[in-house]
């Protein structure tokens, strides 16, 4: 399973083999999307060259093959040497092991690399059974993209020499992406259930200028805004979710109902939404949702690092590196909005995250991406589990904010302009027991004051159905608490890359 990509290739040379009427759509698509482009199905497709060259599909007795693969080269002024695993693969964001200026593979920088089918039967009536089941993986190394997979194989290895690791909701499975199976009616909604997107990843797919890319978006790299705190979150293995349009208004619900055993990365979570789209002047359309999140017992992995500085900077030897969970309940609320008129889409969003003491500490537990961690168990398997990192011992709760603005503009039909801006701003929880709450905001503790600051610009060139070429830059910058362990505080990352979408 871990050559998943090279399934990617047959399928290319199968092309002519297909035929069939679903609408095609990209990874970045939401589940309840396939419903509105079904009046711009294309052709299936009936030879190979058509397949490349044409917007024809891989359809065969109902089930629609569809993908992307999206290709790149970087450089990074300080970044972190590609990673196999990782579903983003480079650093293209500042992180803690980032130290040197480097060329090298830049995967995923504008979508995921994936593979999966996808289907609408009608069953009667206006009622249709609906399936998806999709797979992400790195194109360079053909493997399942596996974010605490990436993390755990740093773990013991020194911070400079870490590779481009970061946390997921992708962990290897086969299924990493979305895999459900619904019912859908036009007028009493979609009905799915098993792995889904969370609603807020939907909305940073819909509401984000870069459509959570992990090149050029931070909250696409990072995954902080589509999990309500945590990445691991932005998808659910055991959910059930509903989505209802009423005319202009639109409402939906989430409900994980599985835990860590379900391979899920919480022990339940829900979600609502509620939303529209508003008719402006001229041909103008306002878009605007609003969703509030609760996860208990949240699961985000790191790598807990060894000594640093009075200022927060790493010292050598830069070890022990221990895999650790950080358990936590956290609720969020997230407010976003998009306009469109004609070529341009301005975009804006804002959430508000509280993370909390878990419902349920953890002494041990089997992750997402199957590795055990349990708690002090640093000399026995370099893992551990931290259930006091926010409301006990004198830390208070964290608060997060994240903050966003930008806008794309269509120079022609194939051709986009994109850019925005994208600031995170965290209080300070940090105190002790004796003395309670004490204010920071330097980087001397990763629980100070801190802020984020990204800013991306890139140009998108569709030049033929399938084909896109791309070229943008992301600067990212850390300050304060957020700065804590950082080898380095920014990084600038220039990308170009070749994607093909099927």
């Amino acid at each position: 399973m871990a050559k998943l990509g090279i399934f990617a290739a047959v399928i290319l040379a199968a092309a002519g083999a297909f035929c069939g009427v679903e609408a095609r759509a990209a990874d970045v698509l939401p589940a309840g999307a396939a419903a509105a482009t079904a009046a711009s199905t294309p052709k299936p497709c009936t030879d190979g060259w058509g397949f490349i060259a044409t917007d024809c599909q891989l359809t065969w007795q109902g089930i629609t093959v569809y993908g992307a693969i999206d290709t790149g080269f970087g450089w990074q002024s300080h970044g972190a040497p590609w990673d196999p695993r990782s579903a983003v693969g480079a650093s293209y964001l500042i992180q803690k092991q980032n130290n040197l200026a480097l060329w090298g593979p830049a995967p995923n920088a504008l979508s995921n690399s994936f593979i999966g089918i996808k289907g609408t039967e009608p069953i009667g009536g206006n009622l249709s059974v609906v399936f998806a089941l999709d797979a992400g993986f790195d194109p360079y190394s053909l493997r399942f993209s596996n974010g605490p997979g990436s993390i755990a194989a740093n773990a013991g290895i020194p911070q400079n020499f870490a590779t481009a690791y970061s946390d997921s909701s992708r962990a290897g499975q086969w299924f990493n992406g979305q895999g459900y199976v619904g019912v859908s009616s036009p007028t009493y909604g979609t009905l799915t259930v098993f792995r889904q997107n969370s609603l807020t990843l939907d909305a940073v797919f819909d509401y984000d200028p870069f459509g959570a890319s992990y090149g050029f978006s931070p909250i696409g790299f990072q995954g902080i805004t589509c999990g309500g705190g945590n990445t691991e979150n932005c998808r659910n293995s055991t959910s059930l979710k509903y989505r209802v349009n009423v005319g202009q208004f639109r409402a939906a619900a989430l409900w994980q109902f599985g835990g860590y055993a379900q391979n899920n990365a919480s022990n339940g979570a829900y979600q609502f939404q509620a939303g529209g789209d508003i008719s402006t002047w001229g041909k103008g359309v306002l878009s605007l949702d609003a969703i509030y999140s609760h996860v208990t017992d949240s699961v985000s992995v790191a790598l807990a690092p060894g000594s640093n500085n009075a200022n927060g900077v790493p010292i050598p030897p830069f070890l022990p590196q221990t895999l650790t969970a950080t358990i936590s309940d956290n609720e969020a609320v997230m407010l976003v909005a998009k306009y469109t008129n004609g070529p341009l889409k301005v975009y804006a969003g804002y959430e508000h995250i509280r993370y909390m003491a878990p419902s349920n500490p953890q002494t041990a537990f089997t992750d997402i991406s199957g590795s055990f961690l349990c708690m002090g168990c640093d000399a026995i398997n370099n893992t551990n589990i931290n259930n006091t990192a926010f409301g006990v011992n004198g830390l208070g709760n964290k608060t997060f904010q994240v903050m966003w603005a930008g806008a794309k503009y269509a120079v022609t039909e194939n051709l986009d302009v994109i850019g925005a801006y994208y600031h995170y701003i965290q209080n300070s929880y940090f105190g002790t027991p004796a003395a309670g709450p004490a204010f920071c905001s330097d980087s001397s503790h990763p629980q100070c004051a801190g802020t984020f600051d990204g800013i991306s610009a890139a140009i998108d060139w569709r030049f033929a159905p399938k084909w896109d070429v791309y070229s943008g830059i992301m600067f990212t910058q850390v300050n304060g608490g957020l700065a804590f362990g950082f080898l380095q505080r920014n990084n600038i990352a220039p990308t170009v890359g070749l994607r093909f979408r099927f």
